[in-house]
């Protein structure tokens, strides 16, 4: 099953609490955004709980997880 990490740059206002959950897995930029905002990343088995932090760091609900087989 292939995992995926999406983050709506829409949603996102950059509280930054994702890459202070998940500083292995995500970092952010000169404006104190993700740097994935506005995109997505695949999520390896090892990292899903990580990627699983970062989802309920955010207030905003801007991270989601997509599964597909």
């Amino acid at each position: 099953m292939a995992t995926e990490l999406r983050v709506d740059s829409d949603r996102c206002t950059g509280h930054g609490r994702c890459y202070n959950a998940a500083p292995n897995l995500l970092s952010d930029d000169e404006e104190g955004f993700v740097t994935l905002r506005g995109s997505a990343m695949p999520i390896a088995e090892g990292q899903l709980a990580d990627a699983e932090e970062a989802v309920a760091a955010c207030p905003e609900r801007a991270i989601t997880l997509a599964r597909s087989r």
